[in-house]
């Protein structure tokens, strides 16, 4: 591994899946290599640098976790305590812990609903009050793994209870700073350096077009506001290595318990993202090795973290374009030939020949305000449905997984059928690490 083959293949690779710009570091047996290429935006050709922010969407998750992580250890928020007490206005707070809000089991719905009030304002005290109460809970805390950035609109808000800062200044003040890192935002104060735009790669067009703004509400900022660049990321995975000498913001026991998987007793696991989940990270099944780290996803951009906290080595990619995930796909077998593990495993190949489709997997099925339509397609397999059009066909193998093939697009992602112990049917569909139970 040198840094001329890691920019060869980075510049290839951003080429062949129409990336304007992306940077990769990576710290392997002791060295680190940083690279980049393209431009930031292709409206002003401006190229991509060192220190050149990307919106790193949900990346932005481990970081709130750390953050709320040494709260823990500083004695102010205790991991197991439901938070009811310390967040009165959070209703659900009655039986959900700190915990499960960081592992995804908190039975909190995912995502928030579209236009809902108080979003855009970045009043999390007042949203959490309104749509975070006992009734809105999807599952029984603690029973499942759905993924959920309304929990971590939660955390977010418990940072600020105790901190008595804005989350934004908190992570900065409590984490970052101490890091060296200077942090960019894609909502909320100006940015403090360049920060890539984001770009819509529209193949049938045959075209990339820029996106201007990250259409993030301000409640969501504990989920998905921070920009930052792949030296970055990799600098933050260092927190994690079992050699990192203190002293850091966070300290070794805290690091090492955000890496341990929280999952042995939950009944459904985050199929479709990940092997395991800790308190923040995400845990991929490399083999020999666990390896740790986080996907994020903003308006035209794909950014990838992995580490592995054993043999401290870590790789990050940040990319300016809706297909960088292609790109990560195609880069992550490269690294393995250099001798890196990444945990990622291609996606399961649907079977050339489905077999038929079981009964009882048509239906609805819902998550918040989220309803997922699932019905017999024109060839006797399954149309996936949501937002009243739809969206993917579902190629299904025996053991009721399947792989989701958007329309249009092609993309593929895994997802499965789950069945219900108590009735023996099939009671869930999960798709993205999203449970949502039939209706």
């Amino acid at each position: 591994m040198d840094h001329e083959s890691l920019h060869s293949t980075l510049t290839e690779l951003a080429a062949r899946h129409r990336v304007p710009g992306a940077q990769l570091a990576v710290i392997h047996e002791g060295e680190r290599f940083l690279v980049h290429t393209g431009v930031c935006d292709t409206a002003s050709g401006a190229p991509v640098e060192r220190h050149t922010a990307f919106p790193v969407g949900s990346l932005t998750k481990p970081f709130t976790a750390a953050l709320a992580m040494i709260l823990v250890a500083d004695g102010d928020v205790d991991l197991d305590e439901p938070l009811r007490g310390q967040l009165p206005e959070f209703g659900a707070g009655e039986l959900v812990t700190l915990r499960q809000l960081l592992s995804h089991t908190s039975g909190l719905p995912s995502d928030v609903p579209e236009g809902s009030d108080e979003a855009g304002g970045g009043d999390r005290a007042r949203w959490v009050a309104r749509y975070c109460r006992t009734a809105d809970l999807t599952h029984a805390p603690g029973t499942v793994f759905s993924y959920s950035n309304i929990g971590y609109v939660v955390v977010g808000r418990l940072i600020e209870a105790v901190t008595g800062m804005s989350w934004q200044e908190a992570i900065s003040a409590i984490l970052l700073e101490p890091l060296g890192t200077r942090p960019a935002f894609v909502v909320g104060a100006p940015a403090t350096r360049p920060v890539a735009t984001g770009h819509a790669v529209q193949a049938v067009r045959d075209r990339v077009v820029p996106i201007p703004d990250q259409d993030l509400p301000e409640v969501e900022m504990p989920n998905g506001a921070l920009a930052l660049s792949a030296e970055d990321l990799v600098g933050f995975a260092r927190l994690y290595f079992a050699g990192c000498p203190d002293p850091q913001p966070l300290d070794r026991a805290t690091a090492d318990d955000m890496c341990f998987d929280q999952l042995a007793s939950i009944a459904i696991g985050p199929y479709g993202m990940a092997d395991g989940w800790g308190l923040g990270w995400a845990r991929f099944d490399d083999g020999a090795a666990d390896v740790y780290g986080h996907n994020g996803t903003g308006d035209g951009t794909s950014c990838h973290l992995r580490f592995d906290p054993a043999n401290g080595s870590a790789v990050a990619l940040t990319a300016n374009a809706n297909t960088g995930a292609q790109l990560w796909d195609a880069l992550v077998p490269r690294l393995r030939a250099m001798g890196l593990a990444v945990g990622d495993r291609p996606a399961p190949e649907p079977p050339t020949t489905p077999p038929p489709v079981p009964d009882d997997c048509p239906g609805r099925y819902t998550n918040g305000d989220t309803e997922f339509v699932v019905q017999p397609g024109a060839d006797g397999g399954l149309l996936l449905s949501f937002g009243g059009a739809p969206h993917s066909e579902l190629l299904c193998s025996p053991d009721l997984r399947f792989t989701m093939r958007e329309l249009g697009s092609g993309a593929r992602s895994p997802g499965r059928f789950v069945t219900d112990p108590a009735t023996g049917r099939i009671g869930y569909l999960q798709i993205t690490g999203r449970l949502a139970p039939r209706r």
